[in-house]
């Protein structure tokens, strides 16, 4: 997920698809390249992504972030990226990846459920509204693209189960926006505030276990139904994490919560 500038769009790489246009792509294991697409990869994941991975592995989501995650800082960035760790073989293969392809394929990443289509966002300012471009863009290798499967961006999201992913991607690009600019001051991005927004953004099993057991809810009036939903929900959670740090860094008012 990268974020545009309208005026850089006819640069990019790929095809641009509008909301009309159709491609061409079927992968299987009948092709010579399957599985190929699989290594050496700088693959992010989002946070809705830990959870549905964690979630089908059985660890909580600092089990997975610590095993199968490298979170890298950039320079000029206030955020730091989260990416898949790949598996220390000769083929930096991805760790999920079997003879018989994906493993946790019912649950794989955004980025691997919407390959070979690629998806940036720009604002638009005629809406105020943030939006998807998408690209289709697959590698040279791909073979895939010479199947006679059709597809538009919307039928693509919707054969590949993406919906939800889409919806909580777009939720997560709202507020990483926002980490365009410093929120840190002289704390830095490394510094006890930038931990506290990490932890409630994508490891949701330990901010739940400071909303609950720290003295988050005396410093905090939390609605008694939404209570209820974050104790066990971790989509609910994460989505109270997002509104949690928009508010503790930059004051935005939400109706999940407010100071006491």
């Amino acid at each position: 997920m990268k974020y545009i500038e309208i005026e850089n769009i006819a640069c990019l790489p790929g095809r641009k698809l509008e909301e009309e246009d159709t491609f061409s792509f079927h992968c299987h294991p009948g092709l010579a390249c399957f599985n190929r697409c699989c290594r050496n990869l700088n693959l992010f994941l989002y946070p809705y992504d830990v959870i549905r991975l964690k979630n089908r592995l059985g660890i909580t989501s600092g089990q997975f972030i610590d095993r199968y995650s490298d979170a890298v800082l950039r320079p000029s960035n206030f955020f730091p990226e989260v990416l898949l760790h790949m598996a220390e073989n000769e083929g930096q293969t991805c760790p999920f990846l079997s003879e018989s392809g994906c493993s946790v394929y019912a649950d794989r990443p955004d980025t691997c459920r919407l390959f070979p289509v690629e998806q940036g966002i720009f604002y638009d300012a005629q809406t105020m509204k943030t939006r998807m471009i998408s690209f289709f863009k697959p590698p040279d290798f791909c073979l895939g693209l010479h199947e006679k499967t059709i597809w538009t961006p919307k039928t693509w999201i919707q054969g590949q189960d993406a919906e939800e992913y889409h919806k909580m991607t777009l939720q997560w690009a709202d507020l990483k926006e926002r980490f365009q600019s410093d929120p840190w001051g002289k704390s830095g991005a490394e510094g006890p505030g930038a931990k506290m927004a990490f932890m409630a953004i994508y490891n949701i099993d330990e901010f739940r276990e400071f909303v609950f057991k720290s003295s988050f809810l005396k410093r905090y009036k939390v609605a008694s139904e939404t209570l209820k939903k974050i104790r066990h929900n971790d989509v609910e959670i994460l989505k109270f994490g997002f509104e949690w740090v928009k508010f503790y860094l930059w004051g935005i008012k939400s109706g999940y919560l407010r100071l006491r």
